[in-house]
């Protein structure tokens, strides 16, 4: 086995690598990178791949299932913190089979991983102590690569923050820079903005980690770049459609804050744009959703994406004047205090009743009462009050005035 060590350690190509450590272990062998891109598989007893190992060669990279998995079971923070290899056991649910894993690290940094699958027998300690010796040497070519990735990855940075801060003056300049850099310009596309609150500054490193890797388990091109404490996503191509771009913005939203719970983590997602000059407009937009998002509390957002938030794009704007105006809408109040003496639900009943456009049962149904004890609650509010419902002007500034009540407190 020494001689096969020599061999390997003399080789620069990860694909040679590969080949030699399925040859002796007799075994499928991945190596992916740090964000789990697939680097090279081995051509020796490939029909014994799994079907997680089948999806990872066809796509190039986890599928977001798979990742979803792999960190709802604490594997990836495994793979981050155990230096050894060690194994994962058979998930039926991605379609994965027992497998031994070992970091492939340098100047303690992981940069990748070398996956085993166990198919017939386990390996032994001899075995897994020569991907532990192998995995030095990978891990030292993967820094090798990474570094003048990195350097790649900065002009493409640099570009992008150009556009987004209005550096060129027309599309031609944009697309002779692009080039320059080799980015392909996307017929259409959508920005995702994520970032986090005043309280929660440490957990950007997290953040931007995350939606790293989420992004790249998208199957659709994306660029990924940082400005201040924002991690801003452009995603598209040129065969994407409007409502396809906005189903992979979504999925990658919320994939990313489903590993935040009890954080405070925001997103926004814009229109999509057929120019990459509205690069900046874009990032306004989703910037727009998480000032709204700030403003009435995440579960109270109506939507991720700006061209879903109606009203709520404006409501920063109304209260500031109402402030300004000193105006206070007394019918509100009184029902407030209503049920705060009565223990009644007068309020909740009317932001119902107008968010269901004014139709009985299915404002009922939401409330989970029967129309008629809905038809009650309305009578309460009509005689405590001036509203009357029947001018849908008057419904809308009602409604308006309501939300800016919740905001307030």
């Amino acid at each position: 086995m020494d001689s096969l060590l020599e061999k390997i350690m003399s080789l620069t190509s990860v694909e040679e690598i590969t080949e030699m450590i399925s040859e002796y272990l007799k075994k499928p062998v991945v190596i992916e990178d740090e964000q789990f891109s697939l680097l090279a598989y081995s051509s020796f007893y490939i029909d014994q791949f799994d079907e997680a190992n089948k999806q990872t060669i066809f796509t190039k990279r986890w599928t977001i299932p798979i990742l979803e998995k792999f960190m709802s079971e604490g594997i990836v923070d495994q793979l981050k913190t155990i230096p050894e290899p060690f194994r994962v056991e058979q998930i039926e649910e991605i379609g994965l089979n027992q497998r031994v894993v070992v970091s492939a690290k340098y100047k303690d940094r992981v940069l990748g991983f070398i996956w085993v699958q166990e198919t017939d027998r386990p390996l032994t300690d001899k075995d897994l102590n020569f991907l532990l010796d192998v995995s030095f040497h990978v891990g030292k070519l993967l820094y090798q690569n990474k570094q003048l990735k990195l350097k790649k990855d900065e002009e493409k940075n640099n570009f992008y923050r150009k556009v987004l801060e209005e550096a060129f003056q027309t599309e031609a300049q944009i697309k002779w820079e692009a080039a320059n850099v080799k980015i392909p310009m996307p017929d259409s596309f959508i920005s995702i903005v994520f970032t986090v609150g005043p309280s929660s500054e440490e957990s950007f490193g997290e953040l931007l980690e995350k939606v790293g890797l989420f992004a790249n388990a998208l199957k659709m091109p994306s660029h990924l770049f940082i400005d201040q404490l924002m991690v801003i996503v452009m995603i598209g191509s040129s065969l994407s459609s409007p409502k396809e771009l906005s189903m992979h913005a979504n999925t990658l939203t919320s994939s990313v804050l489903a590993q935040f719970t009890g954080e405070q983590v925001y997103a926004g997602i814009s229109r999509e744009h057929t120019s990459v000059t509205h690069l900046r407009k874009s990032y306004l937009e989703a910037m727009e959703v998480i000032k709204v998002a700030k403003l009435i509390g995440l579960k109270e957002l109506p939507s991720f994406e700006y061209k879903n938030l109606g009203l709520y794009r404006y409501l920063e704007a109304i209260s500031q004047q109402q402030k300004k105006m000193d105006v206070v809408n007394e019918d509100l109040l009184k029902l407030k205090l209503k049920d705060k003496e009565s223990q009644t639900n007068l309020l909740q009943t009317l932001e119902t009743y107008l968010e269901e456009n004014c139709r009985l049962k299915q404002a009922a149904e939401k409330l989970f009462i029967h129309t008629n004890t809905l038809k009650y609650r309305l009578n309460q509010i009509t005689e405590s009050t001036s509203i009357s419902f029947d001018d849908f002007h008057k419904n809308c500034q009602l409604y308006i005035d309501l939300q800016i009540m919740k905001v307030k407190g």
